[in-house]
């Protein structure tokens, strides 16, 4: 769908498909690697198991010593990932929605639900009281705090996510690299920052403050990785809000209240997703009927063992 969006709402998404690759140091990973291939060729994606020399090859500038801490035996190589300008799909969707005549309503605090005979009948902002015949939550971190107003209850925990960059450089990285060991990844903007992240922070906050310690760890393996970033300046750092479900899994549809949904529990992907769980949830609200796609990833799987893990998926953070 991302392939396809800068069209579809007429916006220039910045989206460049310059490949992605997911490193293995060790013989383990190279077997996980290896399955992991396998499994998205089975499913039709365009991914394949490389050796060191490969992954030289694709990205010349990467260190591949065999004397390195974390030395590189090889990687999953994904053809057709890459990266999009967050702010860019943003702006285009709020456009594209404007122009349907969707109303958008920036800096307006939702206060309180309003429930009736157990049907949400309307959203308390501090702007006035919308009556609504369907709400959806999809609000990343502050997801309990919201359902909560609607007395649904998510087994959901919120944390920080860090990232950073440097300040513009020549141009030097042309693919996404990922490694799951050491916890990082990196890509270069259209700008010549080198944009950078980790993992979650473990502990539970709101308190959206950058740390030193993220600093050291991922300046650390950065340098690793790429030693010629030695003396490149941090630009800037920033933290955002994952919440995290118990089998790291979004949780998407219906919940007990009528006519209240969520999409929540994304981690670190659901941007990733984003387009498919517009159409989705879209889909469940025109019909009333939940898509076949989603419906493994309902509320009610924490009540009946059925959870779907998805450790993986990000890759980095979990």
């Amino acid at each position: 769908m991302y392939e396809r969006l800068s069209a579809e709402l007429d916006f220039n998404l910045l989206f460049s498909q310059c490949g992605h690759l997911t490193l293995a140091h060790s013989d383990r990973a190279m077997f996980v690697m290896a399955n992991r291939a396998e499994v998205n060729r089975l499913g039709g994606i365009d991914s394949r198991l490389v050796d060191a020399a490969e992954v030289k090859r694709l990205c010349p500038p990467l260190n591949v010593s065999e004397d390195a801490i974390y030395p590189i035996m090889g990687a999953l190589y994904h053809p057709p990932g890459g990266i999009i300008r967050h702010d860019a799909v943003v702006w285009g969707y709020a456009r594209g929605a404007d122009r349907a005549g969707v109303e958008i309503h920036p800096y307006t605090e939702v206060q309180g639900i309003e429930r009736v005979n157990g049907r949400v009948e309307a959203v308390r902002t501090n702007r006035g009281t919308v009556r609504a015949g369907q709400v959806i939550s999809a609000t990343a971190g502050w997801s309990t705090l919201v359902c909560g107003m609607a007395g649904v209850e998510l087994p959901i925990t919120t944390h920080i996510l860090q990232a950073c960059v440097t300040e513009p450089v020549k141009p030097l990285l042309d693919v996404v690299i990922v490694s799951s060991q050491m916890h990082v990844y990196i890509s270069q903007s259209d700008r010549g920052e080198f944009v950078m992240g980790s993992e979650i922070e473990p502990w539970t906050t709101y308190r959206m403050q950058g740390t030193l310690n993220f600093l050291q760890d991922l300046t650390r393996h950065t340098l690793e990785l790429f030693p010629q970033l030695e003396h490149a300046r941090l630009l800037r750092a920033w933290a955002g809000l994952c919440d995290l479900s118990p089998d790291y899994s979004p949780i998407l549809g219906r919940t007990e209240v009528q006519n209240f949904h969520v999409s929540a529990g994304w981690g670190t992907y659901g941007f990733k997703a984003a387009p498919i769980v517009g159409k989705t949830l879209a889909e469940l609200i025109h019909t009333g009927q939940t898509p076949q796609l989603i419906a493994p990833f309902a509320l009610e799987r924490f009540y009946e063992d059925r959870l779907v893990s998805e450790l993986a998926a990000a890759a980095v953070s979990h």
